[in-house]
């Protein structure tokens, strides 16, 4: 940030973006935006990614006033001429190590640009989620945000959450996401900086054998199901199928039938608020878990 009456910033990329005033029109990607929102910056609207279609995914949407806000389409349908003509003064997006601007084609991005500030933060596997926050909160001190980090929040549920993994009953969490009625992505902990702080703080993932895509394993729900997960963190964006498309298939309810089953966002807000949220959503389940375990049975969600 520049000490002086004009605004800077340099991004995950390492380019500085500049102004002679503080950036006020605030375009972001929703996750983005969702961030900022809960330091108390209110974006003028949001985008989305490729996956989200015309209509912008709540899942990722955290706090934020969707039905006051402008879209802005997201990928191929991204309005550029609509954010020039809003006025946006400034762009924040996310990036996944590629250089690029997650969610928006690279020739519009590239567009962007030359027109109007763009900070990218990146949140890939390449990240951890403290400092994936840490990067957020630099940009919204930046932007005088008037809330501060809800740090004490978010200590005391790291804190509960290592006490409950540290019990005497450790239960196998999976997350996935599922494709459909026959398949599942199973998630690799390691390349997802979420999983990875639950891991380091003592909660027992599964990781799905090797093969497949670097972030997701591609199985047949037998192949889940064959697992033995005692919770499942399941996906709950908009592209991931809904739990009562996978009624039909017996090997996902025998996974209903012995698991809790717990709405797992991977683009969850990356604030201490939100990130205390999720973590109290595992430790809850991890409870519950062992609460069964000490009446002599299960009872899933």
């Amino acid at each position: 940030m520049n000490p002086g009456n004009g605004w800077e910033f340099t991004d995950d990329r390492g380019r500085l973006s500049a102004a002679t005033d503080r950036p006020t029109r605030v375009v972001a990607y929703i996750q983005a935006g969702a961030t900022l929102w809960d330091h108390g910056v209110r974006p003028l609207g949001i985008f989305g990614s490729h996956h989200d279609g015309e209509t912008q995914d709540p899942a990722k949407a955290g706090e934020l006033p969707l039905a006051e806000l402008r879209s802005f389409g997201a990928g191929s349908a991204f309005d550029l001429e609509g954010v020039h003509a809003a006025g946006a003064d400034l762009v924040v997006a996310v990036g996944y190590g590629t250089g690029q601007v997650y969610g928006i084609d690279p020739e519009a991005a590239k567009h962007l640009e030359e027109q109007i500030p763009v900070v990218v933060i990146e949140v890939g596997k390449d990240r951890s989620l403290d400092s994936i926050r840490d990067r957020f909160s630099e940009l919204a001190r930046s932007l005088h945000a008037p809330l501060e980090p809800a740090v004490a929040e978010l200590e005391r549920a790291e804190a509960r959450l290592r006490a409950q993994a540290a019990g005497p009953v450790r239960p196998r969490v999976l997350a996935l996401s599922a494709a459909g009625p026959e398949t599942a992505y199973l998630a690799r902990p390691d390349t997802w900086p979420d999983l990875r702080a639950l891991t380091e703080l003592g909660v027992d993932l599964i990781a799905p054998e090797e093969g497949g895509g670097a972030n997701w394993r591609t199985v047949e729900w037998s192949e889940a199901a064959a697992l033995a997960p005692d919770i499942v963190l399941a996906d709950v964006r908009a592209n991931a199928a809904p739990r009562e498309l996978l009624q039909d298939n017996a090997h996902w309810r025998a996974i209903e039938e012995r698991a809790r089953i717990v709405a797992w966002n991977p683009e969850t807000p990356s604030s201490h608020r939100a990130h205390a949220r999720s973590l109290d959503t595992v430790t809850d389940a991890l409870a519950a878990v062992g609460a069964d375990a000490a009446d002599g049975g299960q009872a899933p969600e």
